[in-house]
């Protein structure tokens, strides 16, 4: 028996070599679990004495599948065949790893060679990234230049092709419209205050404001519109008791003495209309000619007519002659209080104190020259106005007419002793 197991194991490996030098073309069917305590190389191309490295399976020839077929019979089951496929077959093709949806004939997911590190990552916490392998929220998208998420309607659906950009970077976050022209009709800059823009759940609007109590809420800043208009469609009513308006601009801050909370410039003429569509009537509050001047128009049956001026001077110009029927001043007794009797004659004689002189404004040409008292005197004699930089135009004509009335009781004085003394000179004449 020892000598037959010598020559059985001296045999073993001849037996062995003619077996690998033998063709086999029958398949190899295992009726059982098979086990490769080893690395397995499978395709045309693998050889005799592989090296596989740390390779457990090895896909080795010149066209790479893995193919997934689900041989399913029942409806109720998923039947759908996948396959793997590693670079096209076809001369000039890609280099990829490509999930191929064989039934359907697509391709859902493809990785071209050359791909840079973590161009798509999930970590242990679902997080995807893309090109980041530490994303730190849901979707990280990390690149060197503008980050961008492409949205690209391609009307295959029937739907014209549209293809906007989603994209942020040093100078901002912005949406871009890359179909027309590549405009950015919404930016972000960077350092923009929390709640710059702030949608509420009613649909109100907050600039700079989380608590919007209006359509649009400003809560600090200026509204500049720059070649272009503000329209309102105001339905609401007004009353006395509820008032509303269609434009408030509110300020709050209570340290703030002078604000400016209207700007309107403009190349040449500026003005703001009032239009009653009831009557068809439209003033204009403004510049409406070539000249530096503020007018009041009305442009009653489409025909502009400037009925108040302003000039840069001051100087004041009322259409037609200024008279009582163009500025009315209110002398309505029911409108006063305080009353207390003047002596006319007292104010003629304080009135002889007031000096009257000629002269021109700073602002005005050294031609253009004016009389009158000034208002520091005037203000300082008579005490009337509110202070001694300006002259009432309703005191200048009632010390005019309180002097005036003197004037007239004066000359009626005289009149009376100018006829008694013609009396005495009469009676003096009639005795010689």
């Amino acid at each position: 028996m020892n000598n037959i197991k010598k020559k059985t194991f001296t045999l073993l490996p001849i037996l062995l070599a003619i077996s690998t030098s033998i063709t086999v073309h029958a398949d190899q069917v295992i009726l059982d679990d098979l086990i490769i305590n080893g690395s397995n190389c499978v395709g045309q191309d693998c050889v005799n004495g592989e090296s596989f490295g740390f390779d457990t399976i090895r896909l080795k020839e010149n066209n790479l599948r893995i193919k997934f077929q689900d041989t399913s019979t029942s409806a109720s089951f998923p039947t759908r065949d996948w396959q793997i496929t590693i670079n096209d077959s076809s001369n000039g093709g890609l280099n990829k790893f490509s999930i191929d949806d064989i039934d359907a004939g697509r391709t859902p997911l493809t990785i071209e060679a050359n791909a840079p590190s973590h161009s798509l990552y999930v970590d242990d916490g679902g997080r995807l990234g893309l090109g980041t392998n530490t994303p730190v929220v849901d979707v990280h998208v990390k690149t060197g230049n503008t980050p961008t998420l492409r949205l690209e309607q391609d009307g295959t659906s029937g739907f014209s092709a549209q293809t906007w950009d989603v994209a942020g970077n040093e100078a901002g976050f912005f949406v871009r419209d890359a179909t027309n022209g590549s405009t950015l009709p919404f930016r972000i800059r960077p350092g923009a205050p929390s709640s710059s823009i702030y949608i509420d759940t009613d649909g109100d609007v907050g600039l700079g404001d989380a608590t919007p109590d209006a359509a649009l809420d400003i809560e600090s800043g200026d509204l500049l519109v720059t070649n272009g208009k503000i329209t309102a469609n105001y339905t609401s009513g007004w009353s006395s008791a509820s008032p509303d308006a269609t434009l408030t601009i509110n300020n709050t801050d209570a340290d703030v003495e002078h604000a400016q909370p209207i700007y309107l410039q403009n190349s040449g003429s500026n003005f703001i209309t009032f239009k009653n569509t009831t009557l068809d009537t439209q003033w204009n509050l403004g510049n409406r000619s070539t000249k530096d001047t503020f007018t009041l128009s009305n442009d009653a049956n489409n025909t502009p007519k400037t009925v108040l001026t302003v000039d840069n001077t001051g100087d004041l110009t009322v259409l037609g002659e200024v008279t009582a029927n163009n500025i009315l001043l209110t002398s309505d007794i029911n409108k006063k209080e305080n009353f207390s009797n003047v002596d006319s004659a007292n104010i003629l004689r304080t009135l002889a104190k007031l000096s009257i002189s000629t002269w021109n404004y700073k602002s005005q040409n050294s031609d253009n020259v004016h009389m009158g008292p000034m208002a520091q005197q005037f203000f300082e004699l008579f005490g009337l106005g509110a202070s001694d930089k300006h002259i009432s135009a309703v005191d200048s004509t009632g010390v005019s007419l309180a002097a005036s009335k003197a004037l007239y009781e004066l000359a009626i004085k005289k009149d009376k002793k100018i006829k008694q003394l013609e009396e005495r000179l009469t009676k003096l004449e009639a005795s010689k």
